[in-house]
């Protein structure tokens, strides 16, 4: 059965209303605020871009749909096409798929996409509201039983109690039957109002965390085939033109992509980007910083490094045995 929402509201529950929204509109200004202290400059409009993709995001009724709807709309929407495109390719072989992350890239957008429905789900409520627009049906709120059941399958999100909050109130009794009297609509109204700028807020973080995910997945690709390149046992020459030219041996062994418990003692940094590499490494307060390039397809590395405590020199590097994955 469908509900409307519907109320007779004096002036005085007029004004506790428009009170709780000024509340609201400076809760969500401080929380851009913050938002913009940790994030780039370069963030997108999400308010813009859930409302000309609402109706869209309010039938999402799958994980199915919620990637179809990202690859084709809300991805290219963002700037992520690179994302779109991967997630849109047809199957990928296991390895390419691993490679590229595309468990952790496809989970992140699930995790988008919900956040995004909610937030349009809270903006709505809160329009309805604020436009007294009471006679909106329950149905054009949350959607479908079946766009309701997926938002429900969202348990560890961060919004989802929030979500569940406020759907006790919007689905309650006092809706269904309409809201009569100056204490009840003011007091329903309100708590609706704060239910709708919690998930709003809430919503709101969370897809700014999983677009800054997804942005950043293609550097931890990188980065992983960086680790992977580098992964085995080299023979480190290096030559300390402050000491006389003096010769130092090493036999290091770089672990494997992602195992992040068996790095090697003292390397607190590495980059990798294409035939480069960075290494910085901090032993005792010392620092030294390595600038390499790969050669041989993959099989030395040749560059220079500078320390702390005024060394410099060369670094020549020998892979003699392979990555023991």
């Amino acid at each position: 059965m469908r509900h409307h929402i519907h109320v007779t509201r004096p002036v005085s529950s007029q004004i506790g209303l428009t009170l709780v929204l000024v509340i609201f509109s400076a809760l969500v200004s401080w929380h851009n605020a913050t938002a913009d202290e940790s994030l780039p400059s370069s963030t997108p409009d999400f308010p813009s871009i859930i409302r000309t993709h609402s109706d869209q995001l309010g039938k999402i009724d799958s994980d199915k749909g919620a990637i179809t709807l990202f690859v084709s709309t809300i991805g290219p929407a963002l700037q992520m096409g690179d994302a779109a495109r991967t997630l849109g390719a047809n199957p990928l072989q296991a390895k390419l798929a691993n490679e590229l992350l595309l468990s952790d890239l496809t989970a992140a957008v699930h995790r988008l996409m919900g956040s995004l429905a909610a937030w349009r789900l809270a903006s709505t409520v809160r329009q309805a509201v604020r436009d007294q627009q009471f006679s909106t049906e329950i149905d054009r709120l949350y959607g479908s039983p079946q766009t309701r059941a997926w938002l429900d399958q969202q348990g560890k999100s961060s919004w989802h109690d929030s979500l569940n909050q406020l759907s006790e109130v919007v689905t309650s009794p006092e809706w269904g039957k309409g809201i009569q009297g100056e204490a009840s609509a003011s007091t329903i109204l309100t708590t609706t109002l704060e239910k709708a700028a919690r998930l709003e807020l809430d919503a709101m973080q969370a897809s700014y965390q999983e677009w800054d995910r997804i942005r950043s997945w293609k550097d931890r690709v990188r980065g992983l085939r960086g680790q992977a390149r580098l992964c085995g046992t080299w023979q480190w020459i290096i030559h300390n033109h402050q000491q006389h030219h003096q010769e130092q041996k090493l036999i290091l062994l770089f672990p494997p992509a992602g195992n992040t418990k068996a790095t090697l003692l003292g390397l607190a940094e590495t980059i990798v980007l294409g035939e480069n590499v960075y290494l910085r490494w901090e032993v005792d307060g010392r620092v030294q910083e390595d600038s390499l390039q790969f050669s041989k397809e993959g099989q030395r590395l040749e560059g220079t490094f500078v320390n702390s405590e005024g060394g410099w020199g060369s670094i020549s590097g020998k892979k003699t045995v392979g990555c023991a994955s």
